[in-house]
C-alpha cells in the first residue's frame, strides 16, 4: 500500500506524533506512533471500505486496512531507525495497531516493540522514509513524548532542513534509476534523548 517508484517529490503526507516507551528500570522497550495521513491518501485508502454509518468508520471496518498497513511497513523497517549508544536496535512487529477516522483523515496507531530492550545513556531515534515517496511532517503541538522515562532524561528533538533546492539539483532523473536510494535521510526528523 505504501510502496512505489521514489521520484523527488513525496506524494503521501503524515503528520506524525510518536512516544517512546520506557519501563520502570529505565530500559527502553519501544516506540508508539500515531500517523495521520493527508485527506487525498485517506480518500484513496478507504475506497471499497462499507460503513454502517456513511462518512464514519470503526475500528472493527478499519482493521483489515490497518492489518495491511502495518503489513507493507515491514519491508520499510516501519521508517523508524534507532540507536542506543551508537548501536543500531531493532523493532519486533507493530502491536495494538489501529486506524481512526476523523475529520477525513485516516490516522494509523501503532507500536513497535524492541527486538531487546535496552538501557542507554543516548537514545537516537529518526523516522523518515529513505525513498521520500512519503513526507513525515512531526506535529506542532506535543511531537514527541517520553513515558515512563526518569526526570533525568533530557530529550531533543531535530526537524529536518528544508531539503527542496537539493531536490532540484538531484533531479528526476537520480530517483528514476536508483542512484539517491538515501536522499529521505535529508528530510529525517531526529529524536535524541539522553539519561544520566
Amino acid at each position: 500500500m505504501f510502496g512505489a517508484a521514489a521520484e523527488a517529490h513525496p506524494h503521501v503526507w503524515i503528520t506524525a506524533k510518536s512516544e517512546l516507551i520506557y519501563a520502570p528500570d529505565g530500559t527502553i522497550t519501544g516506540v508508539r506512533h500515531a500517523w495521520t495521513f493527508d485527506d487525498m491518501f485517506s480518500s484513496y485508502a478507504l475506497q471499497g471500505i462499507e460503513a454502517k454509518t456513511k462518512g464514519a468508520y470503526t475500528r472493527e471496518e478499519l482493521a483489515p486496512l490497518a492489518q495491511t498497513n502495518v503489513e507493507s511497513l515491514k519491508e520499510y523497517a516501519y521508517f523508524t531507525f534507532a540507536r542506543g549508544d551508537g548501536k543500531k536496535q531493532r523493532f519486533n512487529e507493530p502491536v495494538d495497531y489501529f486506524l481512526e477516522y476523523r475529520d477525513t483523515a485516516l490516522t494509523l496507531h501503532f507500536t513497535l516493540p524492541l527486538k531487546t530492550p535496552f538501557k542507554a545513556k543516548e537514545l537516537s531515534l529518526e523516522v523518515f522514509d529513505p525513498t521520500y515517496f512519503i513526507d513525515f511532517q512531526y506535529a506542532d503541538k506535543e511531537p514527541v513524548k517520553l513515558v515512563g522515562a526518569s526526570a533525568d532524561c533530557k530529550m531533543q528533538f531535530q526537524r529536518p532542513n528544508d531539503g527542496s533546492a537539493a531536490a532540484q539539483k538531484l533531479g528526476e532523473q537520480n530517483f528514476l534509476d536508483g542512484g539517491a536510494g538515501n536522499f529521505g535521510m535529508m528530510f529525517a526528523n531526529k529524536i535524541l534523548v539522553e539519561c544520566p
